[in-house]
C-alpha cells in the first residue's frame, strides 16, 4: 500500500544545529500515529516539515499525489476585540456552504455553535471547530500538533475519543503530536517516539517496553505506560459492555489519570 507520506533520512537545522537527524518513518492511510518526546525534541519541527513549512537540509519528505492534509495548528491566538464567528471562520479561506459548515461542527461535538463569536468559545470548544475547519477540507490525513494543550483531562480524554470518531466515520490517517502520555496508548495505532532523531517506534505496546523510551521519561518498569498499556487485537464496538479483558495492568482503565 502506497504511503500517504513518508520521511526518508529528512534533516532539518536550525543554523548549525541539526534539530532532526535522519528520521525515517511512513504513515498508511487510515493509520492513527502519535509522536511523543519530551520539550525540544523536535516534534513541533518534524510536523512543520511533512506539511512542507520547514526546509530539510537533506533527505526528503513524500507525499502521495494529490494528497489533502488537514492541519490542525498547536496555538492560534484570535483577538479578542475581532468580530469573528465561528461561522465565518469556517470559511477561512475558502468559503464553505451553511449545510457543510453545519455538518463539520455536528461531526466534531459543537453543533450550533455557528453564530457564537469565535474569541468567546471555551478551550474544548475551540480545538473541536478547529478540527471541525480540518475536515471540511475532506482530508486524506489529519495532522494535529498537541491538540489537547490547555485542555484538562476530561476533556483531553473526550477528545481523543473524538479523533477515533473521526478516523472510523471519515477514514481519514490521523498524525499528531502529545504531550499526553496517560492516554496516548488508547488513541494510537502506532507511536513514534523522537529526541531529535527516532528513538524507537512501533505498537504502542512495543514503544511502552522500549529501552530507550523509558529512558527518556526517566521511567522505571512501573511507569505511566505500564499502566496504561492498550492492547489494539480486538474490536471496540463488539468488546464494549462485555467485559474483556483489555490488558489494563493493575485495574487502572487509559483514560484514568494517573502519574509515574
Amino acid at each position: 500500500m502506497t504511503p500517504l507520506i513518508e520521511a526518508k533520512g529528512l534533516t532539518v537545522r536550525h543554523g548549525e544545529v541539526a534539530v532532526l537527524d535522519q528520521i525515517g518513518f511512513a504513515i498508511a492511510p487510515g493509520e492513527i500515529v502519535t509522536v511523543v518526546g519530551p520539550n525540544g525534541s523536535g516534534k513541533s519541527t518534524l510536523i512543520r516539515a511533512l506539511i512542507g513549512l520547514e526546509p530539510s537540509a537533506t533527505g526528503a519528505v513524500i507525499r502521495r499525489p494529490g494528497l489533502v492534509i488537514g492541519y490542525v495548528p498547536q496555538k492560534l491566538h484570535v483577538d479578542a476585540s475581532l468580530p469573528l464567528s465561528v461561522r465565518r471562520f469556517l470559511s477561512l479561506p475558502r468559503r464553505v456552504s451553511d449545510a457543510d459548515a453545519e455538518a463539520a461542527l455536528a461531526r466534531t461535538g459543537v453543533a450550533g455553535l455557528g453564530a457564537r463569536a469565535l474569541a468567546r468559545l471555551s478551550g474544548g470548544q475551540f480545538q473541536r471547530v478547529l478540527l471541525a475547519r480540518a475536515l471540511l477540507s475532506r482530508p486524506d490525513i489529519l495532522i494535529l500538533d498537541e491538540p489537547t494543550q490547555g485542555l484538562d483531562q476530561p476533556g483531553t480524554a473526550a477528545f481523543y475519543k473524538l479523533i477515533e470518531e473521526v478516523r472510523a466515520t471519515t477514514g481519514c490517517a490521523v498524525l499528531m503530536v502529545s504531550h499526553d502520555l496517560h492516554v496516548v496508548m488508547s488513541a494510537s495505532d502506532r507511536v513514534l517516539c523522537l529526541n531529535g532523531h527516532v528513538c524507537c517506534q512501533g505498537t504502542p505496546q512495543v514503544v511502552s517496553e522500549a529501552p530507550e523510551y523509558r529512558a527518556l521519561f526517566g521511567m522505571g518498569t512501573q511507569g505511566a505506560f505500564a499502566l496504561y498499556r492498550h492492547v489494539h487485537d480486538h474490536d471496540h464496538e463488539q468488546d464494549e459492555g462485555h467485559g474483556h479483558d483489555h490488558a489494563h495492568p493493575h485495574g487502572a482503565h487509559p483514560h484514568e489519570s494517573h502519574h509515574a
